[in-house]
């Protein structure tokens, strides 16, 4: 089945991880929400287990409809039969956007009398509306002239799980909560045995959340209803089998959950709190109690996350009570510094004047409700050098990485890019490049290489400046140095080439668009992936579908499960290292990828073409990738090679393998590259450098050429 959850635009990232954990494929995001599919087992689970999802929606048809006469066409056309009985009830929820169908109700009451009528025609009964507990919800999206119509699976919003008997005055939403739970990193710092501590709990979402997570709770199994337990397509032995995998998981998490603490200093909120906690089950793990002002964490339990949403001033809190709030939690942090704070506020002009000139990643937009917020993360600090200022020096490129990460968090958001570049040697002294690489489980690991200096640096400058960069970012990126790989990088000449450089073995995976992909920070000077061509394996995946493609010098095989993925239906992919073919092999098994029809060659590129162009009927491809190292003179090569001078060669055999309508991508990241222009006397070449060079890497427009290639046409 093709299926969307929708979510608030922001939390498309996490619910994409998400899907991919809960095993949904072809995962797309959207400005809304992802589209993925699966079977009806994954649908159920969805609703079930999914934290950060508003609703599981199963869409039925999407058609024009600009006028309300269209749009009842359309609707009665549909089998409506097949998903609600006739004695059944039915609720329609409409959401417009842009529509030329001016009034979203019209168009609820337009939608509910196609159904009714096509009801009445066929059976002579029609079904009820029940806009509180419908046997079937739909769900209606209007956008200009279209209009999709969708079962909701979910039956109402997903976050209500069920456990809130009462909120306060401005509870977070439930799915709200999990999300800065997931962005400050909660389940990996429960893991490890660390507590949570809310000094302002309110009802105590954030508090119960958190539990959840840790115990292994299905956010689902204290809701009443889901959608799909009365539509006709609800097979309930699987429904049946899935909740009951739940209840044994939250059996056996309890025992694993860390404690979990939180004070607030209404009395009568205490008691909602209390109430809701009970409501979830979680009486055992959970303690809160009043307290007039801010207090430490408890002092027997092991530092782990200090979480709040304090008041903005918008709807409770006011004047200097608000003010003071901030300023407690400002001491809270000074005072323990071994206990990382996250604060999730509307109010940045008092998070930042109470906060100013404590260094911190750049916060995260996002919305409570209506409410522009932000989410603030102030890292585990030495607690000596907490009070020592920052150098001059050490100041400029903290400025300079938080205002390259405002700007990147921004576009990676809206580009739903996970792992790019966010400093590139930007100040002369700093000679560094620093790539951000979130897993799949939502922790993030930092790959730091060292450039060789300009010469108008001193080298002992250059030497101390890394020191203090590599001291400096865990606070600056709230990570610990364990999550830091450091690499020193310099150019290849005579028999020096990249090796191994540790053993590690430290693999992690990580997300780019529908692939996954292993990545290694630590053994090598490479980590498996280029972030530089991202966009070419992007457009290899868009033009792979129906393609015979060819990868040569496949590296880890990154660009062949792009386009498996995007539909290639075989590949070859050729490279001479044994270590690399296997890490194909990991990502083609990561992907699902059938090696049958996707082959992995063993074979000196150079050869291989040789051979393979000379033959009397040489294999055609339809779309080629050519992405040759610089320099090498690995062991098992009789031969240095160099792109310069090799170049024409393996492009024109390589030529005689591609197919009359074809193309080929050539693409090298030598910076004094020149492209032999007599090849353009024999095929049509077009560079297409500025299209592949993506916003994390537009400071340094040199990183890589690329061109086009493709046989010219007869005149």
């Amino acid at each position: 089945m093709k299926l969307f959850a929708t979510t608030a635009e922001a939390l498309v990232p996490l619910l994409q991880q998400e899907l991919s954990q809960l095993g949904a494929e072809r995962i797309e995001s959207r400005r809304a929400g992802v589209a993925f599919q699966g079977d009806d087992a994954l649908a159920y689970r969805c609703c079930l287990w999914s934290r950060y999802a508003n609703r599981i929606l199963l869409p039925v048809t999407s058609f024009h409809a600009a006028t309300p006469e269209a749009l009842y066409a359309g609707i009665t056309e549909i089998s409506w039969e097949r998903h609600l009985h006739s004695s059944g009830t039915l609720a329609i929820d409409v959401t417009a956007d842009r529509s030329d169908l001016k009034h979203s109700h019209y168009a609820m009451l337009t939608a509910k009398d196609a159904i009714v009528d096509r009801y009445r025609k066929k059976f002579n009964q029609r079904p009820d509306i029940d806009s509180e507990n419908p046997d079937l919800r739909l769900h209606l999206l209007l956008h200009a002239d279209r209009v999709q119509i969708s079962v909701d699976l979910s039956g109402g919003s997903l976050h209500r799980r069920g456990y809130r008997q009462q909120g306060g005055a401005a509870p977070l939403k439930e799915n709200l909560a999990a999300a800065l739970l997931a962005l400050a990193h909660w389940p990996e710092i429960s893991r490890e045995g660390g507590a949570l501590y809310d000094p302002m709990c309110g009802s105590a979402t954030l508090l119960i959340e958190a539990a959840m997570m840790s115990a292994d709770i299905a956010p689902g199994l204290t809701r009443s209803h889901f959608g799909f337990s009365r539509w006709r397509k609800f097979h309930p032995e699987i429904w049946q089998a899935i909740h009951a995998e739940a209840s044994q998981r939250r059996q056996q998490g309890l025992s694993h959950c860390p404690p979990i603490v939180g004070t607030d200093r209404d009395p009568h909120i205490i008691t909602i709190a209390n109430e809701n906690i009970t409501a979830a089950g979680l009486e055992a793990q959970i303690s809160v109690s009043q307290s007039d002002r801010v207090t430490p964490p408890p002092v027997k339990v092991t530092p782990g996350l200090i979480i709040v949403n304090p008041p903005y001033g918008m709807r409770i809190g006011e004047g200097d009570d608000l003010s003071d709030a901030y300023q407690q939690l400002r001491t809270l942090h000074r005072e323990n510094p071994e206990w990382p704070l996250v604060i999730f506020s509307g109010n940045p002009e008092l998070v930042q004047r109470h906060f100013r000139g404590v260094v911190a990643p750049t916060p995260q937009d996002l919305n409570n409700g209506a409410i522009p917020c932000q989410l603030y993360q102030y890292p585990v600090r030495n607690a000596d050098a907490a009070t020592a200022p920052l150098s001059g020096a050490i100041t400029l490129f903290a400025n300079r990485l938080q205002k390259n990460l405002k700007h990147l968090q921004r576009w990676a958001r809206r580009e739903a890019v996970n792992c790019y570049r966010i400093y590139d040697a930007d100040l002369p002294e700093d000679a560094v490049a620093i790539d951000l690489y979130p897993d799949i489980h939502g922790e993030r690991w930092v790959h730091l290489q060292e450039y060789a200096a300009p010469s108008s640096i001193d080298p002992q400058l250059a030497s101390d400046r890394l020191q203090q960069i590599q001291s400096a970012l865990p606070q600056l990126l709230a990570l610990s140095p364990e999550q830091i790989a450091l690499k020193v990088r310099q150019r290849q000449r005579g028999k020096s080439q990249y090796r191994a450089t540790a053993e590690a073995q430290q693999h992690l995976t990580v997300r780019e668009a529908a692939a996954l992909l292993e990545i290694n920070l630590f053994d090598y000077l490479d980590t498996g992936l280029f972030l530089d061509h991202r966009p070419i394996r992007l457009k290899i995946a868009a033009l792979a579908k129906g393609k015979r493609f060819l990868n040569l010098f496949c590296y880890s095989g990154s660009a062949t499960v792009h386009a498996a993925l995007g539909g290639a239906i075989r590949s070859s992919s050729v490279d001479l290292s044994p270590t690399y073919l296997r890490w194909c092999e990991r990502n083609f098994a990561l992907n699902q990828i059938d090696s049958g029809q996707h082959l992995l060659v063993q074979d000196d590129v150079l050869q291989w073409l040789e051979r393979s162009s000379g033959r009397s009927n040489p294999p055609q491809y339809d779309l080629i990738f050519l992405d040759p190292p610089t320099f090498s003179n690995s062991k098992r090569s009789e031969n240095t090679f160099d792109i310069q001078e090799a170049h024409p060669t393996l492009i024109s055999q390589a030529m005689q393998l591609l197919a009359a309508d074809g193309t080929l991508i050539f693409s090298t990241n030598f910076r004094r590259f020149k492209l032999d222009e007599s090849l353009g006397q024999s095929w049509q070449l077009r560079e297409i450098t500025a299209q592949t060079i993506d916003e994390d890497f537009r400071r340094n427009p040199k990183i890589h050429r690329c061109w086009e290639i493709k046989h010219s046409q007869p005149s």
